[in-house]
Order: C-alpha cells, then structure tokens, then sequence
C-alpha cells in the first residue's frame, strides 16, 4: 500500500458507546461498538447516526495507537446516518497523543469498477481493512430505519463488494491512495459482499453544518414521491417529465394548497424534475429540503388536462419519533408524539405520549395499559410537553395518588386508573 493509505489508516478509530435506551417499561443500559474517521487536528470523528445517538450517556475511541480517549457528541443527523463526534482534546495534550486526520476525496468521481477499501472495526476487530470495487455508485435504497427514525431520504448510496460487518458502521470507504470518499453503513444480513456507504460528498456537507449548528435543518411540505416509469402514457406525458405524487401526508402545507395524489408534479421554483427512476427522487427530496424553512416553494402540477401552478409555505422537517423517556414506578416507557407521528396517524394535534413499553405488574399494567396506547390527559392536564408528565411524576414520587389517564387507542376513547 502507498504511504498515503497507511497515513488514512492512522485516521481510523475504534468507538465504544454506552446509551441509555426505554424499553419493556424501564430505563436500560447498552453497549455498541463501531467505527470512525479522524476528519481534524482539534479532534473531530465522523461516524454513523447509529453507533453514537444523542441517547449516549458515554464515548470512548480507540486511537491506531490503541490508546483510549474519551469524547462527546457534537451533532447527528439520522436523515443520512451520520453523527459527529469530538476527542477531548485536554485529555489528549495532557497525554500527549498523536492525531492523523484523513483527507476527503470526490465520491461523484466515482466509477463503478473502481477499487475501494473499507477500513474500520468489523465484531471489534479493530484496523481491519476489506478489499472491493464499487459495485453501484448511485444505488437507490428504500432504507430500515434507525431505532424507529428516518433515514436515507436525501440521498442515494455507494454499493460495494468489499466487505461490511457489524462494527464497520461509520468507518471510511477509501480509494487506494487514502482518500474517503464514502462513510460505511450497513451491509445485508445473509447477502455475500453487499455493502452500502454515505457519499464522501454528502458527508461533507452535512459535517459542516453540523459543527456550525449541531444540527441540520431541513424543509418539508409533505409530498411522498413516486416514479414514472412505465406510467407515462396513463398521464400523457413525455418520458423523463415530471415525478409522481405518489401519497400526500394529512394536513401538511401540500395537502393545504390542495395537491393531491395522481397529480404530476413537473418543476419546482420554476426547476423541471425529473423522477421516471427510483435513483431520480432522493435528489428531488433534497432540493425541497434545502430551500428555507418558512418560504414559498412554487410548484408546477400537472393534474388531468390541466397545468396548475401551486404555492406552498415550507415548514421545519421533523422526525415522526419523539423524546423517549421511562417512568419506572408506574412501569411505563413513552414516547412523545410528534407533529409528524400526528399526521401520521391522522390525530387532531401532536398533544400526548405514545406507551411503547409496559412492565408486568406494574401500576401501569394493572391499569390495562398497552404498548401503543396515546395517553392525551392524566387529571384533565393536557399532556402537550413531555415535561408536563416529568412534572406529575415528580409529584407521584413524593406523594403516591390515584390518577386518571385519558387514552386512545384505535381511535377509540378510553380511560385508566392509574394506582400506586
């Protein structure tokens, strides 16, 4: 290998991840462990939404030197699994230790065929490198999820052969002269050599937003695409014209300026798009998610016969997962309903918390409560914030009373006890 992959292999840490997670009615503790890439002198790692989560209660990375650091989180992005994290820097002068950073390279340089390398941790291996081509340098993936939270709508992915295990997440794809050009993600279960990482050039975007913000803001109007091919002639259309509005959530700003599905929609802001395949939409979602939260976005829809020009007020992109939280007296791990959860689900507002776990023999249990049940008033008290239930625990736990839950669960009002 060049010295300049060897330097590359100096960049590539091991990461330890202790978080808490809310399950089965209580507060727990997990371990996980994954890989990352040195991006800077002052210590920052860049690694997978996946193996570091705001959730994490604890950091440590595994220099090449195989000393340990400690870190925190900086930011993370579950839309392109990618999360940033900072070596502690006192820590490491106080040591004296050494950092490499990598160097990014142009993933849209990418041809298929082109050999690769995916360096990182795979079952806790640490500094192992896998051999490959890019198999897919535009792969479409209609992606699972993170713990419940989106991903992979922005963007489209880089396929390789070279092998990816559990334990490469966040570790970098590299070319054979040490540049990265893609942050390793996933690789199917029981599949021989198909491996998926983020685009070198999605990464750096996303990292330098997140060392300004911490977070990435995104627009939504709430279209859910869809393809063309092969339906062209059903709407008269030209091939390679326009991208079908496949679904439009509830009460969203496209669903109030009236779009509906089976319209076409042909431009954005003036903008022709194009979604006839599958690889097509991840480009147009993310040309809606960059313009401004709170602008108007003009949108040209074709609907039967009729051209219509449509405007539509963008809103903040939002997550349909919400803050976690266990109340281990009552036995109960909820979940906040989001805005989008609301839509979702058709509910009137984003008022209350979702149970997502409940502990046998428990006051929660016994009252009859169950795992998706919408808790929306405990005593008449609206449960609009989270906080609002921390408050009434709070009060439980000094002073043990009886408590009226309103619930609904199929749509259907009910009520519960619940007993200390």
């Amino acid at each position: 290998m060049s010295g300049s992959f060897n330097r590359l292999l100096e960049a590539v840490v091991r990461i330890d991840v202790r978080e808490v997670t809310f399950e089965a009615g209580a507060r727990r503790f997990v371990a996980g462990v994954g890989s990352g890439v040195i991006l800077s002198k002052d210590g920052l790692v860049l690694t997978n939404a996946h193996v570091a989560s705001p959730n994490a209660v604890e950091i440590s990375i595994t220099l090449p030197s195989l000393e340990r650091v400690g870190a925190r989180l900086v930011g993370w992005d579950h839309w392109t699994d990618l999360a940033l994290i900072r070596l502690d820097l006192d820590e490491v002068k106080r040591r004296g230790l050494a950092i490499q950073p990598a160097t990014f390279g142009d993933s849209e340089a990418l041809y298929v065929g082109e050999t690769v390398l995916a360096v990182g941790t795979p079952f806790g291996l640490t500094r192992t490198v896998t051999r490959g081509i890019i198999s897919n340098n535009r792969r479409f993936e209609d992606t699972d999820s993170i713990r419940g939270y989106e991903t992979g709508t922005f963007n489209t992915w880089l396929q390789t052969d070279a092998a990816i295990n559990p334990g490469n997440s966040g570790g970098p794809l590299v070319t054979e002269d040490g540049r990265v050009v893609g942050i390793n993600s996933r690789g199917y279960v029981g599949a021989d050599n198909l491996g998926f990482a983020i685009p070198a050039n999605i990464a750096r975007r996303v990292v330098d937003e997140l060392v300004r913000h911490g977070t990435i803001t995104r627009s939504y109007i709430g279209l859910v695409p869809g393809t063309l091919q092969d339906l062209e002639h059903f709407y008269a259309l030209a091939l390679n014209t326009g991208v079908l509005i496949k679904d439009v959530d509830p009460g969203s700003p496209a669903a109030r300026a009236g779009l509906r599905s089976g319209d076409i929609l042909l431009a954005i802001n003036g903008q022709k798009v194009d979604g006839r395949f599958p690889e097509q939409l991840p480009p147009i979602q993310n040309m809606i998610a960059s313009l401004p939260v709170g602008s108007i976005v003009r949108l040209s829809i074709k609907r039967g016969g009729q051209t219509l020009e449509v405007p539509a007020v963008t809103e903040k992109l939002a997550s349909r997962m919400g803050e976690e939280w266990a109340f281990e007296r009552w036995g109960l791990s909820v979940r906040k309903v989001s805005r989008a959860f609301a839509r979702e689900n058709q509910l009137d507002d984003d008022t209350g918390v979702v149970v997502i776990g409940v502990q046998p023999g428990f006051p929660g249990a016994v009252a009859g409560l169950a795992a998706g049940d919408i808790i929306t008033k405990i005593d008449q008290q609206p449960l609009a914030e989270l906080e609002t239930l921390k408050r009434i625990y709070q009060r439980f736990e000094a002073k043990p009373v009886s408590l009226l839950l309103l619930t609904m669960r199929d749509r259907r009002v009910s009520l519960y006890v619940l007993k200390p």
